[in-house]
């Protein structure tokens, strides 16, 4: 049988000084990075500086949700989701939201992927 292999890896902390080092992150308060972009998947990483908002991230497939550092708020339209420091939320897709940093903040993202 044929294992799976590795193939990247990533140093996150090195990747968000990098981010936090760009134009975005300094006008608008955020920024993004897409880490993997497969067929089935997607691994972005996104900085957040405190206070900033992102209004109505598109998501249309299952994403989750891991606060890496930091603490941040989603907002749905019925709820309140607080994830701090290690938090992992699920979110189906579809589902509309805003996402404000309560301190400066490091998320990771990963999508579920379908080809069209």
């Amino acid at each position: 049988t044929k294992r799976p292999r590795l193939s990247m890896t990533f140093e996150l902390a090195e990747v968000a000084h990098e981010m936090r080092g760009e134009g975005a992150y300094s006008r608008e308060g955020h920024t993004a990075r897409t880490l993997v972009r497969e067929a089935d998947l997607r691994i972005v990483l996104l900085a957040m500086k405190a206070g900033s908002i992102m209004k109505e991230p598109r998501a249309d497939e299952t994403t989750s949700v891991l606060t890496v550092s930091g603490h941040v708020r989603l907002r749905f339209a019925d709820r309140v989701a607080d994830l701090s420091n290690g938090r992992l939320l699920m979110i189906e897709r579809g589902l509309s939201h805003n996402v404000e940093a309560l301190e400066e903040s490091l998320v990771l993202l990963t999508l579920g992927w379908r080809a069209k």
